[in-house]
C-alpha cells in the first residue's frame, strides 16, 4: 500500500475539513476522502488521535 500524505498534509487536511464545516466523522471521511483515511491511520493509532492532533495544532 502506498501512501502518499505526510503526517503534516493529514493534519492540514483534517484542519481545512473542520474549517470548512465538514464531517470529521470515520465513516463520512472514509466513504467522502478514503485517501486521508489511510494516511491518517498510517501516521496515528486511531482516527480520534489524528483528530486530537489536529485540535492541538
Amino acid at each position: 500500500m502506498e501512501f502518499t500524505l505526510g503526517a503534516d498534509e493529514v493534519v492540514r487536511r483534517i484542519k481545512q475539513l473542520q474549517s470548512s464545516g465538514g464531517s470529521t466523522s470515520k465513516k463520512q471521511v472514509k466513504q467522502s476522502d478514503p485517501e486521508l483515511m489511510r494516511n491518517a491511520l498510517f501516521y496515528f493509532p486511531s482516527w480520534d488521535h489524528a483528530l486530537k492532533n489536529a485540535d492541538q495544532l
